[in-house]
Parts: structure tokens; C-alpha cells; sequence
């Protein structure tokens, strides 16, 4: 079963408090917003491999750790997952960036790709797939699919905000994949918000209705 990381450190939950009020502005919380996420790859990251490399400092040659061999791509589910990139790619400069995304067919309601663009070697990497709210469920379980699709093994995925019905059609449908989020917040409403939630990312990322 793909673990669940609830990151609660104490930076993280002040400012994902800014972003649940109504009153935060548009600057603020697209800033926030990447604060945020640059925090959450910190853990996200935890586990990525080193490797020793000698290095002569100004005062002596040692023995020190980089990043060994895997590879990291970032996928933001679109528009919203836009909002976490740049910090993450502040972070870690040599991940390549692709795009995945869905509407919701009105009919069917199942996730439908309109656009998709991947680095060519993204089966060679760690992918870490963002999108700030983990609803339904539907569209990040739809965005693994098919990135599990161009033959990646190593996906995570990481969302501020997630709710119990989200985080359990992720562990259903791909349990080799890890969750992390901010907070597990407690339900759907009957217009697939999350409760208490923020309302809308993408619209309140991009100042749009």
C-alpha cells in the first residue's frame, strides 16, 4: 500500500492557514502556495540516493554527498499544479518539468487528457506528480495512469490539501504510489469541494472566477 505522509511541521501549517482564509489575496497566496510546496519537497525528496565525491575546500580535500544517479521530473496536473513548480525547480535545478491535463467529460465525469507533454526520458526518473487539492480523486488517479503509462515506476504524489474520499481512490487504484499532503481535511461537499478546504486553487492561484 502507497504510505500517506501528512507533513504537519509548524511553517507548513502556519501557512496553509493564510491560504484557507478568504481574505488572502491573489499575490499572497500564489506566493504561499509555493512556500508551501518547496517545504513539502523537502520530505517529498527525503529519500532521494547519494552518493560520495571528493572535493578539495579551501582548506582540505574530503569525502562529501550528493545526489546520486535517480532523476527527478515534477508533473503539474493543470492549471492549478502550476502554482508549485517554480520553487521546487528553485530547489532542485536539474528536474525536468512536464504537463499533464484533464477536464472532466460532463457526461461521464471520468477525467479526460486534453494535453500532455513529458521530457523523453521521464521513465528514467523519480516523478513527483503536484496538484495543490487531492478532491475526487479522479484526476490525479487519471494523471498516474498515464504517466505510469510512458513506463515510469517511481511516482509520488503531492497535494496541500487532501480529504479522506481523495486519499482512499489513490491507495485503491495505485498502491505503489506514496501520497503526501499538508492536511487531511474532513470531507467532500455535495459540489466536490473540500470541507472546510480553501475553495478554488487554480482560481484563487490565477485571480480568475
Amino acid at each position: 500500500m502507497g504510505e500517506l505522509h501528512v507533513l504537519d511541521h509548524p511553517l507548513i501549517q502556519h501557512k496553509l492557514s493564510i491560504l484557507r482564509d478568504k481574505n488572502t489575496g491573489v499575490k499572497e497566496f500564489r506566493e504561499i502556495i509555493g512556500e508551501i510546496a518547496a517545504l513539502m519537497c523537502y520530505e517529498a525528496t527525503r529519500d532521494l540516493p547519494l552518493e560520495n565525491v571528493t572535493i578539495e575546500t579551501p582548506v582540505a580535500v574530503g569525502t562529501f554527498k550528493r545526489l546520486a544517479g535517480k532523476k527527478v521530473a515534477i508533473v503539474p496536473i493543470l492549471r492549478a499544479g502550476l502554482g508549485m513548480v517554480d520553487t521546487i525547480i528553485d530547489l532542485i535545478p536539474s528536474a525536468k518539468v512536464g504537463h499533464i491535463g484533464l477536464y472532466r467529460d460532463p457526461e461521464t465525469h471520468n477525467p479526460v487528457e486534453y494535453y500532455c507533454k513529458m521530457p523523453p526520458d521521464i521513465s528514467e526518473r523519480e516523478v513527483i506528480i503536484v496538484d495543490p487539492m487531492l478532491a475526487t480523486g479522479g484526476s490525479a488517479s487519471a494523471a498516474i495512469t498515464f504517466i505510469k503509462g510512458y513506463g515510469c515506476k517511481n511516482i509520488k504524489l503531492m497535494n496541500i490539501i487532501g480529504c479522506p474520499e481523495g486519499v482512499e481512490v489513490i491507495q485503491r487504484d495505485h498502491p505503489d504510489v506514496d501520497l503526501y499532503v499538508a492536511a487531511v481535511d474532513e470531507r467532500l461537499n455535495e459540489n466536490k469541494y473540500i470541507v472546510p478546504g480553501l475553495g478554488d486553487a487554480g482560481d484563487r492561484i490565477f485571480g480568475t472566477k
